[in-house]
């Protein structure tokens, strides 16, 4: 059996009557809440302003007198002494006479003999280097060697020399300064050292290389031609420690 629908109970037949006049009704109240308007009042205080008479102190003019200003001194009296003295003395003129030459002036002719020349020899100290000095310093020990082991003799005590006197500066160990110096000194032509130059990672590391090759010993000077000759020589300096 079909049950049957009362056309009077039909709650959906006038829904969109209901909603356009519910929106209707939104759009009205919203319309209205934004064309609402506030006003402030303003508070206005009346304060009561009580004025007073202020006295006026009159001040009395006094009158001043003017000084009259000191009148000018005198003016001063000069007196004019006069003494006329007769030129009496002959003044003698100075003549200078010209100092330049003229034509007529003869002119000695002075002849240089070749033997009035006098040759003075100036000794001028050169600087070789060890790599190319023809005989190399001699350091004590290496003496009555043929020059190729004379240079390697040398070069072993400056090796031996160098392990001797090393010594790591603590401020370098605590600062962990380590590195290569390298030193550049001389060996002038009376055998000794001079002329110390080093160039390292750190300015401690420097005066401790050079305070060893300043510790070398006198040697016998090298020779170029011959002669005496200052000889330069390079030698590195190892600065390395080990972590424990």
């Amino acid at each position: 059996m079909k049950p049957k629908k009362n056309p009077n109970l039909e709650i959906g037949r006038n829904s969109s009557l209901y909603f356009a006049i519910g929106l209707n009704l939104m759009l009205l109240f919203s319309w209205q809440m934004l064309e609402f308007k506030t006003y402030e009042k303003d508070v206005v205080s009346i304060d009561v302003l009580e004025m007073e008479n202020e006295l006026e102190e009159e001040i009395p003019i006094v009158d001043q007198i003017a000084t009259p200003p000191p009148p000018p001194p005198p003016p001063a009296v000069i007196q004019e002494n006069l003494q006329i003295v007769e030129d009496v003395e002959d003044v003698e003129e100075t003549i200078i006479e010209s100092t330049e030459t003229s034509q007529d002036d003869a002119i000695a002719d002075v002849v240089v003999e070749v033997s009035d020349v006098e040759v003075v020899e100036i000794e001028e100290e050169v600087e070789v280097a060890f790599a190319v000095i023809e005989d190399v310093p001699v350091y004590p020990g290496c003496e009555g060697l043929s020059k190729v082991k004379t240079k390697a003799c040398f070069q072993k005590k400056i090796q031996e020399h160098v392990i001797n006197h090393f010594t790591y500066p603590q401020s370098a160990l605590d600062m962990g300064i380590q590195g290569r110096v390298s030193v550049l000194f001389v060996i002038n032509s009376k055998g000794y050292v001079s002329g110390i130059r080093s160039r390292g990672p750190d300015r401690v590391l420097e005066k401790e290389a050079e305070r060893i090759i300043g510790l070398l010993p006198k040697m016998k000077p090298g020779k170029q031609r011959g002669k005496p000759v200052k000889v330069s020589y390079a030698v590195p300096i190892f600065f390395k420690y080990q972590e424990g």
